[in-house]
């Protein structure tokens, strides 16, 4: 990466800190904010933000794994949430992540397309069985889907991107 986007960067994280506040109580809120912009925690982002806030990057590093919703991962720009719980599972979820997973070149390891456009997630429980099964896409709520709907909703998404 180059120094001008480095320093851009943790301008931005610097910017965040002396918004939320530079103490320890802040430290998920900068964090929160961080991956809100670039859609993960990126690993010298995380050790600037220690430096900065005079928190050890030992600390900072056992925040960020710590909560399920932190990523130290890169995010597509569509986070897709597939529920496999118990509702959408009977209702047969699995065909609908196999056709996510196909139609985007992904697998159980795997979860984000090369161009940083798609991310597919299983989750347990997205409280919305009457729906089953279920998907949310950036925390849009999609039900009753199946592998054809999921097709139908990418090349949507494909199109209203230019493609």
């Amino acid at each position: 990466m180059c120094d001008v986007c480095k320093d851009n960067r943790f301008k931005k994280v610097d910017e965040i800190v002396e918004k939320l506040g530079n103490k320890k109580s802040s430290l998920i809120a900068v964090l929160q904010e961080i991956q809100r912009e670039y859609r993960y925690l990126p690993e010298d982002l995380l050790m600037y933000v220690a430096k900065v806030m005079g928190i050890s990057p030992a600390k900072v590093y056992s925040v960020a794994t710590f909560y399920e919703n932190f990523s130290l991962e890169p995010k597509g720009k569509y986070v897709i949430k597939i529920c496999d719980g118990t509702a959408c599972h009977v209702k047969k979820s699995i065909p609908v992540l196999d056709a996510l997973r196909k139609e985007l070149g992904l697998n159980e390891q795997k979860h984000t397309t090369d161009d940083l456009m798609f991310t597919v997630e299983t989750v347990s429980c997205l409280g919305a069985c009457g729906l089953a099964p279920v998907i949310t896409v950036n925390e849009k709520v999609y039900g009753k889907m199946t592998p054809e709907a999921v097709k139908q909703l990418l090349k949507e998404i494909r199109e209203g991107e230019g493609e």
